[in-house]
């Protein structure tokens, strides 16, 4: 092509030029039906089109849209069509206004893939719409299921309104002004923290969706608290399918009233729709903090706590809003999305935690860049740490030097060298060091001054790879480089209980505690056989500041603010006909209230019995194996395990997060000196509520009432079936015989460990990792759900 045939053209570092020039219907039709046939353009909705049929759809294109080959250098590459939406079918779906111009962009297919080609013809064409003064407004109507361009668009500045139907697809309606575009231009340049507008800020915080939501919320508060038997709903009516409560406060004038199911282990499962308040026998509207006020004295949150707790119900809610309002797939379409997809789809958090996404030290603009249901991706910060202010250690099989070419360019490594050079030292003193870039902003910069003028630590800038946000907020899986590492990092926000900090003298000995597990579970056949692996957290390092070490005592977050460690990703471990998801999505709700769970047991066409059994088998089996084998346990809720499914059938389960959240329930057990903390002395009592808790009450009790509720299968039918999983596993180790009946799964009840008790009494520092059993709240007892089926001895009268 020559340049004279260009209409428009921009440079680009990565790319060199790219360029525009119009479409030729005889020229270019047949690279065209090249490009819309292939299974990357699926939702172009052409891939069965003949070439004559492709002809015919263009010439009326043409009789009211423009048209235009995309060139890379002199390679035609994408496509571009610019068409007036009163014109379209989308016109019927929204007022247009003047200065409206609708576009399609489709990039063919390349074997040379280059990093960031499809943001730059994004951008090229932005700045060919925009160069036109009349132009006002950027209509864009993305197949509802394409969630590459969703994260385009948003990136872009474009602004999700609504879904819409249209003849061949459902699609969702967005719009980018000019001022938008170039907002999002300048922030993507500059990495630099671009404030919202205002309006921008709030702008998900309707009347309708706050409504909405803190309907969700309170039906979640009212099921939780009355779990913990914290409240004390009473019984007033009852029908052949629900019972009907009211519950009084602490105010003597403000009751409410809602029906539900009580099923197994207390779990209240509550219709949001019947919930009633009422304020001298008026209807008032449902307000969560309001709610959590009328009850303070009843839940015991000291008038100390009450303000933190309220600030993280409020941060709660405005996540929640905002995530109703995100063009989300639905639970049909996330049975066939990547795992990336899966991850940025959850919107609950916790199951058990009211205040479950309090992120304490976000601003709106933070909550944007960070959270990870926005599905956002950001590049880490990077320092030089002089080594000898630094705890460095790796696993046996691995050392610094291979982790940061593994991890870095040799264009990164260079040019990081060359700024340490500048300032005057020598590159060997220091290590490279990945942080939060929230954490540079708004914590190190400032605090840490005094170590960066002397240059203890050198700010070496932002690495090449994007990486997004994980659903525990601090840890980073590698966009860029999927096979890479992900990163998890310190992050002085308060989130669910706990300062999100990471311990340097923890980070000293996080690879030699995964070298051990990683042995116990190679090493051990029935694990093996089973499948069940853990991702490594292979490096760690920690920044220890001189000043702060000595002004602190050993549990204060400000020793915790500088660390970090690199995890193995899971992606290397998987076949082409496998796929991986967070366990938390067998929990997920989608924002039409429909369950993920039965979408993805319909999906796998091998009933629900069937695949219960098969998830049981890769989950609960290596958990309880490595409790009775080992007296290993794990923190074994949804976020810290990946399901690896095979055409949507559980094959085996990856744990995460080892380090610091794992403990061996043998204090005579002599390991290491720099692993011996994992040794935790535990009351026999208590080691068997690690299943009981953290298992069944915490994960189990919830995929029960979704298999109930919207799938009609009995939570009875469940628990016989997590009954049988057990017996089976018993039955193939006779020789942990005693051990079954010292820490007994068929024992009629089990103690009630309470987690909202738990953050009600210390919302900052909930337990004490070093010692986790001192300050558990317990309420009462559970009646067991596998009780009703021990082998042993039968019974049948046990109830919910």
């Amino acid at each position: 092509m020559s340049i004279t045939a260009a209409v428009f053209c921009q440079q680009f570092t990565n790319i060199a030029e790219l360029s525009l020039r119009p479409f030729s219907l005889a020229q270019d039709l047949a690279l065209i039906h090249q490009w819309v046939t292939q299974p990357h353009a699926q939702f172009w909705g052409m891939q069965e089109f003949t070439i004559e049929q492709l002809q015919q759809e263009y010439l009326s294109l043409l009789a009211h849209s423009d048209i235009y080959i995309g060139y890379a250098n002199n390679s035609a590459c994408f496509l571009v069509e610019l068409y007036d939406p009163l014109l379209d079918e989308i016109g019927n779906h929204y007022p247009v206004k003047a200065g409206d111009i609708g576009m399609h962009i489709l990039i063919a297919q390349s074997n040379n893939k280059v990093h960031g080609f499809t943001w730059s013809v994004f951008q090229l064409v932005m700045n060919f719409i925009f160069a036109n003064d009349k132009n006002q407004r950027v209509i864009v109507e993305p197949d509802i299921r394409n969630n590459k361009i969703h994260c385009l668009n948003t990136k872009a500045g474009f602004r999700y309104q609504s879904a819409v139907r249209l003849t061949h697809k459902t699609a969702h309606l967005a719009f980018c002004t000019r001022d938008n575009f170039y907002h999002a231009l300048n922030k993507d340049n500059t990495m630099k923290h671009i404030p919202l507008s205002p309006e921008q800020a709030v702008s998900h915080l309707t009347p309708q969706l706050w409504r909405h939501v803190n309907r969700l919320h309170v039906r979640k508060a009212l099921s939780e608290f009355a779990h913990e038997r914290l409240i004390k709903p009473q019984l007033t009516n009852e029908d052949a399918d629900w019972q009907y409560f009211e519950l009084s406060t602490d105010k003597e004038t403000i009751v409410y009233r809602f029906k539900a199911k009580l099923g197994y282990l207390n779990h209240w499962h509550i219709a949001a729709d019947s919930i009633e308040k009422q304020i001298d026998n008026q209807v008032a509207e449902l307000d969560s903090i309001a709610f959590i006020c009328e009850l303070q004295y009843s839940l015991g949150i000291s008038q100390a706590m009450l303000p933190t707790y309220l600030e993280e119900i409020a941060s709660t809610l405005y996540g929640s809003a905002y995530k109703h309002q995100l063009p989300a797939l639905t639970a049909e379409q996330l049975t066939t999305a990547d795992f990336q997809q899966v991850e940025s789809a959850m919107t609950e958090g916790h199951p058990c935690f009211i205040a479950n996404n309090g992120r304490i030290g976000f601003d709106t603009n933070d909550y944007r860049q960070y959270a990870p249901e926005t599905g956002a991706h950001l590049q880490l910060v990077w320092l030089g740490a002089h080594k000898d202010r630094v705890v460095f250690s790796t696993t046996d099989d691995l050392d610094y030097q291979t982790l940061i070419t593994q991890e870095l360019s040799t264009h990164t490594i260079e040019s990081f060298k060359q700024k340490l050079l500048a300032r005057g030292v020598n590159s060997d003193d220091y290590f490279f060091f990945p942080l939060h870039p929230w954490q540079w902003f708004n914590k190190l910069a400032s605090l840490f001054s005094n170590d960066i003028a002397d240059q203890h630590l050198v700010c070496l800038g932002y690495s090449e790879d994007e990486y997004q946000p994980q659903q525990s907020i601090r840890t980073f899986f590698n966009k860029t480089h999927p096979h890479k590492r992900y990163v998890k990092t310190a992050l002085s926000i308060l989130n669910m209980g706990f300062m999100r900090g990471l311990s340097p003298y923890y980070m000293s000995a996080t690879p030699a505690i995964n070298d051990w597990v990683a042995q116990v579970v190679s090493q051990d056949p029935y694990l093996a056989e089973s499948g069940f692996t853990i991702l490594r957290e292979v490096a760690a390092i920690g920044y220890y500041n001189h000043a702060l070490e000595a002004a602190t005592d050993q549990y204060s977050p400000y020793r915790k603010m500088l660390s970090a460690l690199w995890r193995e990703s899971p992606m290397p471990k998987i076949k082409s006909n496998q796929r991986l998801m967070t366990m938390a999505s067998l929990l997920h709700i989608d924002n039409q209230g429909q369950a993920l769970l039965p979408a993805l047991i319909k999906s796998a066409k091998i009933g629900t019995h069937i695949w219960i059994a098969k998830y049981l088998k890769a989950y609960l089996d290596p958990l309880l194996h490595c409790f009775y084998s080992h007296d290993l346990v794990f923190m074994p809720h949804g976020e810290n395990l990946i399901l690896l499914l095979e055409n949507n059938i559980p094959a085996k389960a990856i744990m995460k997060d080892i380090a610091e959240e794992i403990a061996i329930l043998n204090k005579d057990l002599v390991l290491a000196d720099n692993i011996q903390r994992l040794t935790v002395d535990v009351p026999d009592e208590l080691k068997v509520l690690s299943i009981f808790t953290d298992v069944f009450d915490c994960f189990f009790r919830f995929v029960a009432d979704i298999l109930e509720q919207q799938n009609d299968y009995s939570e009875r039918d469940f628990w016989q079936q997590v009954a049988e999983c057990v017996i089976s596993y018993q039955q193939s180790h006779p020789e942990l015989k005693d051990k079954f009946i010292k820490y007994d799964l068929f024992s009629a009840d089990f103690t009630l460990s309470c987690l909202n008790r738990l953050q009600l009494s210390n919302n900052q520092q909930m337990i004490d990792l070093a010692d986790p059993a001192k300050n558990l709240k317990f309420e009462g007892k559970l009646i067991n759900p596998i009780a009703a089926f021990n082998p042993i001895k039968k019974d049948n009268s046990a109830t919910v």
